[in-house]
Order: C-alpha cells, then structure tokens, then sequence
C-alpha cells in the first residue's frame, strides 16, 4: 500500500471513529429498521405491479372489459401503497440525515472551539484548511449521502433477488438454430442482464475514474474562494482595491476551472447512465421477442419480462446511477477527516508546549 493510499485509509478512519459515534445511545437504529422495512415492503409492491402489467396486457390482449376493470381498481390500491410508502421513506431518509448531521456538526463545532482551536487551524502543513466550509457544506453531504446510498443499495439488491427469479422463470428458455442443431439457453434473460449490466458498470468505472479527485479539488478550490472573499470582506483596515482584485480574480478563476473538469466528468458519466436509461427498455423487449413470435409467451408475459429487465438492470447498475454521489461523499467526508486529523494534531501539539511547565 502507498503512502499515500495509507494516509486517506487513516483520514477515513478519523471520519468513521467520530461519525460513527451517532449510532450510540440515538435513535439511529430504530430509523433504520423503518427505512429496511419499508424499502421492502416497497419492493413487494413493485413485483405485485410486475404481475400486474402482465394481467393487464393478458386481459387487452383478449379484450376482457370486466378483467379489465378489475385490474384499473387493483392498480389503484397498489398506487396508494407505493405512495404512502414513498412518502414514509422520504420522511425515515430526511429524519435520519438530519439528525445525524446536527450531531456531527455539534461534535465538530465543539472540538473545533475548544482550546481556541479556531485560532490556530486556518493554516496547517503547508495548506489551507477552511474549517468553516468542512463544518457546514461537507458535513452535511458526508451525514446526506451515507443514507441515501445505503437505502438504495439494499433496494436494489432486494430488487435483483426477486426480479431475477421474474426473468428465470417467466422469460423461458431461448432456442438458437445453429446448422442442423437446436442450441438451448434457459433463464437466457438471466445472463443478457448480467453481462449488459457488467458492460454499463464498468464503463461508469473507466469514465468516472477521476471523480473523487475532480470533486475534491472543486470543494477545495470553493472553500478558497469563500474564505478570500470573507478575507476581504473582515479587514480591519481598508486596502485599496488594487491589492484584493487580483486575490479575489485568482480564487473566482481555480473555482470556474474546478467546475469545468467537473461538468466534463459528468458529461462522461451521463453518456453511459443516460445511454443506459434509454437503451434497457429496448434491450428487453428485443430479447423478448423470439419467444413472442413463436407462441411461446403471451403478450402480457414479454411486458412483464421486459420491465423485470429493466427493474433488474437498475438495480444491477446502482453504481452507474450512484457514481457521482458516491466519489461527492467520499471526497467530504475525507475533507471532514482532515479537519478532525488537523484539530488532534493542534491538541497533541498543545499538550506537548505545555508539558514542561506542568
């Protein structure tokens, strides 16, 4: 391992040893059990819709009014479930982050006031640490994302597991003519998704390689830019404009670069999510075609595949999706370790001035 490599495992230690600290003694625990519960109830009702477009398309395809109508009132009640549930998540998600982010940036705030730290923890080894920027912008996006990212993964590993079976069993078995033979793919569904989604994902990893590191510079390169303006704004004493344009032009220029290779990388990772978007759908229903054509498989039945496909490529590429969120987190929550690594190091740093004279 480098050194380098060592340093960021440390930093994101620091980060973890005090943040993790809100799951003691706060109703960490029982919030996340709703938001488990919910997300599975919410998986439920998507599957009990997946049979649903298939009865539904069964009941068009052989024009029954009355199983017809049922269905619009069974549709109904699944659309207020998937509601209330949504609703519930967004209530468990947004407690959650807020409660956890008020308690970080309490610890931060307190570790950062006492022993007049503050005073001191501007500058250190060489770099600016903009302290006021890591306690509110990054604190909240480091408290933000875990949540929301580790919602979504168990939704979609919950969405895998069960939509995989949708494929297996209802999307049958694909027969190839090759020469004189038959060649025989059962669960065919199954393995197109795994390989489509392997291919999307790890194009997102080639693409959006250099994310974290893009995001880190442009949440340093604001944190500058904010403090020289605040700089300037606090003078005691009134300078003449000549002397803080040119400071000011040079922070504004490093933010407005920062945020171009920002919107680069991003236009590189929404050519593969975006293309992703659009191309699954597509993907399904052509491969749920030869089956359709011959006989093999109602109409409702290629609908019903074909978006099991679609729910199972989601969930699959939750790393394309989550991509920029995910190197967002990590690039604050280690700027927030370095902040809580700089305020140890100022405190080891007094006791050791203050040790002889004790």
């Amino acid at each position: 391992m480098s050194i380098e490599a060592a340093s960021a495992r440390a930093v994101m230690h620091r980060f973890w040893k005090t943040a993790g600290g809100f799951w003691r003694g706060t109703p960490a625990w029982a919030l996340l059990v709703l938001l488990v519960i919910g997300v599975g109830l919410q998986v439920f009702v998507q599957y009990r819709l997946n049979y649903w477009n298939r009865d539904f398309f069964n009941a068009l395809e052989a024009r029954e009014g009355r199983q017809i109508w049922h269905l619009a009132q069974v549709l109904f009640t699944l659309a207020a479930a998937s509601i209330a549930l949504a609703v519930t998540a967004v209530w468990g998600r947004m407690t959650f982050q807020r409660l956890w982010r008020d308690w970080l940036t309490s610890r931060l705030i307190e570790s950062w006031l006492e022993e007049q730290r503050y005073q001191r923890a501007g500058f250190v080894n060489g770099q600016r640490q903009n302290p006021e920027y890591r306690i509110t912008e990054d604190a909240r996006i480091a408290t933000d994302a875990p949540i929301d990212l580790v919602v979504g993964l168990l939704s979609s590993l919950l969405v895998a597991g069960t939509f995989v079976v949708v494929l297996w069993n209802v999307g049958g078995t694909l027969e190839v003519r090759i020469w004189e033979g038959v060649i025989r793919l059962p669960g065919y569904l199954v393995g197109a998704s795994v390989v489509y989604a392997a291919g999307t994902t790890l194009s997102m990893m080639v693409v959006g390689r250099y994310m974290v590191d893009v995001i880190e510079r442009k949440n340093q390169a604001e944190a500058d830019f904010k403090y020289v303006v605040a700089r300037v704004n606090t003078r005691t004493t009134l300078a003449p404009y000549a002397e803080d344009a040119p400071t000011l032009a040079a922070a504004q220029e490093s933010v407005i670069g920062q945020w171009k290779r920002l919107c680069g990388q991003h236009m590189r990772t929404t050519f593969v999510s975006h293309g992703n978007t659009l191309l699954a759908p597509i993907i399904g229903l052509v491969l749920c075609a030869p089956n359709y054509i011959m006989g093999r498989v109602t109409l409702g039945e290629v609908t019903q595949t074909a978006a099991a496909f679609v729910a199972v490529q989601g969930a699959f590429n939750w790393l394309v999706d989550n991509y920029p969120r995910l190197a967002e987190w990590m690039s604050s929550a280690y700027r927030v370790g370095i902040l809580l690594t700089t305020l140890d190091a100022l405190d080891t740093k007094r006791k050791r001035e203050v040790a002889p004279t004790s």
